[in-house]
């Protein structure tokens, strides 16, 4: 009995482990626009290593506001993306590295 609650406690604790896994990811793309007052970008995502038009473009939270003073519309960034609660909140956001 106690064999099978450990393994029903490990196996419950899979999905919750990975959904934390996936829910940061880092991204590249290009600037659409910026909203420094609510605190919003939206970036248009680049599709393997060339930018496409075809990219998937979305509206994202800023963790830190301040930092969208060093940004605008048009430059290429890199960022990490958490999702959590049906929000998607950029935590991190650098230029590309060569």
């Amino acid at each position: 009995m106690r064999t099978a609650k450990f393994f029903l406690a490990g196996a419950t604790a899979i999905p919750v482990l990975m959904s934390t896994a996936y829910a940061q990811q880092t991204l590249t793309g290009t600037i659409i626009t910026l909203n420094r007052l609510r605190g919003t970008i939206t970036i248009q995502q680049t599709q393997g290593t060339t930018a496409s038009t075809g990219g998937a473009t979305d509206e994202y939270n800023v963790q830190d506001r301040p930092q969208l003073e060093n940004w605008h519309a048009g430059d290429k960034v890199t960022f990490t993306v958490s999702e959590g609660g049906g929000a998607k909140t950029i935590t991190k956001l650098e230029k590309p590295k060569p």
